[in-house]
């Protein structure tokens, strides 16, 4: 019996789903039950009726699935997965903000601890950033962590005062301009497609800036069949499997987030067998974390 075939069963016994991020390996995606961005993955993760849902991501994740599955065994295949941009914030930036400015909201990336969403009025993600942000009715928006995506929000909704603070994915900050320029060059024909998440310099030489669901339905819709990629290369997999005549480049220095890639299959049926990493998130910060993500969902639709 294969590892895959070992996985399938004790899901089908123990009426598991797996959930995976795009980010992860491709035969990791290959396994699973639901692949998505963070926005899509949440919104599945709160209509499950599975007991046990295995979350093959960082742990963050996890912990909006605790959020918003409270009654559900959350499983993480590699537990110390985490997201250095989901603790780059502290209390003492959203007090201040909040002592200074009557009419804020504070609004949260989703791509951050339980314990930060418990400080925040709304979470969102990149695919819905721009249209939460644009509803609510405060003026003054403290956006928290990751400053790229905030600053891309800040200019799609200039009537809003938007302030950051100084967060960042380390895998999208470190994508090149000059190596997107490159590419470019040599493949003149290719659209760019961008994460928010990336630079101010590489957001400007964008034909498309969107979530990396948003990247893929773009580039799946287009008649063309050149691109030119910035954000995580775990994405390919998903983007050559909808579209496998078109071609996709990604920068020299391959945008890698080695947390997503520490998640195998080995893991998955480990935990499967053993139900072993369980999420959790602590009760002080529960609740109100998980109004963040149901006022997301609420808002969203």
């Amino acid at each position: 019996m294969t590892i895959q075939e070992e996985i399938k069963k004790l899901k089908e016994e123990k009426q598991a789903v797996i959930l995976a991020h795009y980010y992860v390996r491709p035969e990791v995606q290959e396994i699973a039950d639901y692949i998505g961005d963070s926005f899509y993955l949440s919104k599945i993760a709160a209509k499950l009726e599975n007991p046990i849902i295995v979350y093959c991501g960082v742990s963050f994740m996890g912990e909006s699935g605790c959020l918003l599955s409270p009654d559900k065994k959350v499983l993480m295949p590699d537990k110390t997965a985490d997201c250095p941009m989901a603790h780059m914030v502290l209390k003492e930036e959203v007090e201040a903000a909040r002592k200074n400015y009557e009419d804020l909201a504070v609004v949260c990336y989703i791509n951050s601890t339980a314990e930060i969403k418990s400080w925040s009025d709304v979470s969102v993600t990149s695919a819905n950033a721009v249209k939460i942000v644009k509803n609510l009715p405060n003026k003054n928006i403290l956006f928290i962590p990751d400053k790229n995506l905030g600053r891309h929000v800040a200019e799609q909704i200039p009537e809003k005062n938007v302030m950051l603070v100084n967060g960042y994915c380390p895998i999208h900050e470190k994508i090149l301009a000059e190596e997107i320029r490159e590419l470019k060059a040599i493949h003149p024909e290719a659209e760019i497609l961008v994460h928010p998440e990336c630079s101010e310099e590489v957001n400007a030489m964008a034909d498309y800036i969107g979530s990396t669901s948003g990247i893929i339905q773009y580039a799946s819709e287009s008649e063309k069949k050149e691109w030119i990629i910035a954000t995580e290369v775990g994405v390919r997999y998903e983007l050559e499997k909808r579209n496998p005549d078109n071609h996709f480049y990604f920068p020299k220095t391959e945008p890698v987030c080695t947390d997503m890639k520490l998640i195998t299959l080995e893991k998955i049926l480990h935990v499967l067998k053993t139900e072993e990493n369980q999420a959790e998130v602590a009760a002080e910060t529960a609740d109100a974390a998980k109004r963040t993500l149901d006022k997301m969902l609420e808002l969203a639709k």
